[in-house]
């Protein structure tokens, strides 16, 4: 989930999502799936985001300024437009995109559903393509409940300015990591890995080498 609360700069959020959703075309573990938005800078947020996605460069990454590149094969076209489909037929708005793209069959137009309910595919299911679905929510309880309503649980998006409000967040969001007003949070000493279907135990940092290590006990009488 990438959560937006409404003390968050509206120009930052969106860039941010726009990182955090289409980075390697959204074909990425790490990439947001759920956007929710609270109410009051919904409709802004959707609508500016919109404008962003539908202005990214689509086309064989070897060109200059190229943003989003082909999917790894038909079957995740598939995907993506089953996704589409579904939310659409939910009633979710489409704000960009939604089509194929003419650079190839493995090309799609960055896309943006907004209202999109919670019982949608896209909701559901990892979409590993340039879809973004967004939905609105009302208050703090509400959405930690949503973001954990799901099997899986690597990393959770939070844009406030509020802190409290983060701490709070931090302990409630069930995920194995929790990128603050950022996107950028791998490398070599942090303790990648998720919880639930997330996978078990981390890579890198010091907690890392525990996979590679076996823990003995014995059991000695001194007498």
């Amino acid at each position: 989930p990438f959560i937006v609360f409404d003390d968050a700069d509206l120009d930052k959020a969106v860039d941010l999502a726009v990182k955090a959703k289409f980075a390697t075309s959204g074909q990425d573990c790490l990439a947001a799936n759920r956007i929710y938005v609270q109410r009051p800078l919904y409709e802004p947020f959707v609508q500016a985001f919109a404008k962003r996605v539908a202005a990214m460069k689509v086309g064989p990454g070897f060109e200059d300024g190229v943003e989003i590149g082909p999917l790894m094969h038909a079957r995740a076209i598939a995907k993506v437009e089953a996704h589409v489909a579904d939310a659409v037929e939910g009633g979710a708005r489409l704000l960009a995109g939604g089509t194929s793209h003419p650079a190839g069959a493995l090309f799609y137009r960055p896309t943006v559903l907004a209202d999109v309910s919670d019982d949608a595919l896209i909701m559901n299911e990892e979409t590993f393509g340039p879809v973004a679905a967004v939905s609105a929510f009302d208050s703090e309880e509400e959405i930690v409940t949503r973001a954990n309503a799901t099997e899986y649980g690597l990393v959770a998006y939070l844009v406030t300015d509020d802190y409290r409000r983060i701490s709070r967040m931090g302990r409630a969001l069930e995920y194995g990591m929790v990128a603050v007003n950022r996107v950028k949070i791998t490398g070599p000493a942090i303790p990648f890995g998720g919880v639930k279907q997330s996978g078990i135990g981390r890579e890198g940092s010091r907690h890392g080498i525990e996979a590679f290590t076996d823990l003995k006990y014995i059991c000695l009488d001194v007498a």
